[in-house]
């Protein structure tokens, strides 16, 4: 357990200066934003759940001026729905090529591999791993992206894995010492 946690810890300081450095984070939706389960209404209408937790995790990241956005090969509107809400500006969904999105969003921004960060779950959120400079995985991603992520998470996707990234980001900075002195005033998404 002791040497878990410690090699938990160890891959988050090796990245230190990347986290640092990040301007854009991309979302990967189900199974990241949503625990993967689909849920279906009586009339053939997509139901997602989405954690609130994750959801003041991405506000916390834009109050600290990081861009977020979602990219998905999903579709539906819930995603878009909830992209509204939180005030995401880049939605992607869709996307049948993550990579191509994901270069034309760093493109469009101006945004270098370097300060891109990806959090995703599965097999084909690996396709991005050359645009960005600090791949991320939930806990209950697939093994194979746990295996080449910078980071994994130790909370699974729909369940405060974006929230945690958040603190791990915002926690060290100005914005972060005075978020845990004040506490958060805005709405709780």
């Amino acid at each position: 357990m002791l040497s878990s946690a410690l090699a938990h810890h160890w891959r988050w300081w090796r990245h230190r200066r990347t986290l640092a450095g990040v301007r854009l984070i991309v979302l990967d939706v189900d199974g990241v934003l949503t625990d993967g389960g689909l849920w279906y209404g009586p009339e053939g209408e997509l139901i997602k759940r989405f954690d609130v937790r994750d959801g003041l995790g991405i506000r916390l990241l834009q109050q600290a001026g990081i861009e977020v956005a979602f990219l998905s090969g999903g579709r539906g509107g819930a995603t878009e729905v909830r992209a509204s809400h939180l005030g995401i500006r880049h939605c992607l969904v869709g996307a049948r090529d993550k990579p191509v999105a994901l270069a034309g969003l760093q493109t469009q921004l101006g945004v270098a591999v370097e300060q891109t960060a990806f959090v995703g779950d599965d097999y084909n959120d690996l396709a991005v791993r050359s645009l960005v400079g600090l791949l991320v995985a939930t806990a209950d991603a697939a093994r194979p992206l746990r295996r080449q992520a910078d980071v994994v998470l130790r909370r699974p996707g729909g369940r405060g894995a974006v929230r945690e990234l958040a603190e791990r980001l915002v926690g060290p900075t100005a914005f972060g010492r005075d978020l845990r002195a004040r506490g958060w005033r805005d709405r709780n998404d």
